[in-house]
């Protein structure tokens, strides 16, 4: 996970720590939100994400549910002083990278399947 967050920083212009912590947002949201089997999936493509997902939940899971779904991710991420702009350039990139581990369908099932996320994409 190191060399795709370093690569997303790159592409996106902004410190690699904002974009760790955005990532595990985005991953932690996908994981309480998309389906499961694709969820699955998508981590196991991407070895180190799951964990990463976890940081953004404390270990706990449930955050995004009280915290509203695609919203409740959006304010997480404009919270690590993204604007909506980059918001969007990252969340671009990371799923164009899950969709080159994962595979296109697997990755546009998910966005399908969670009410409100291709708004933000």
């Amino acid at each position: 996970m190191d060399e795709i967050i370093g690569t997303i920083a790159e592409q996106v212009g902004i410190d690699a720590g904002v974009a760790q912590s955005a990532i595990a947002i985005i991953l932690n949201f996908l994981k309480s939100e998309g389906p499961d089997a694709d969820i699955a999936k998508l981590f196991e493509a991407m070895p180190g994400a799951e964990a990463l997902a976890e940081t953004a939940s404390g270990g706990g899971g449930g955050l995004m549910g009280m915290m509203g779904g695609a919203m409740g991710a959006f304010n997480q991420l404009s919270s690590t002083g993204l604007d909506m702009g980059q918001i969007q350039s990252l969340s671009s990139v990371l799923l164009s990278t899950a969709k080159e581990k994962a595979g296109e369908d697997t990755i546009d099932n998910i966005v399908s399947n969670i009410p409100g996320l291709s708004q933000f994409m």
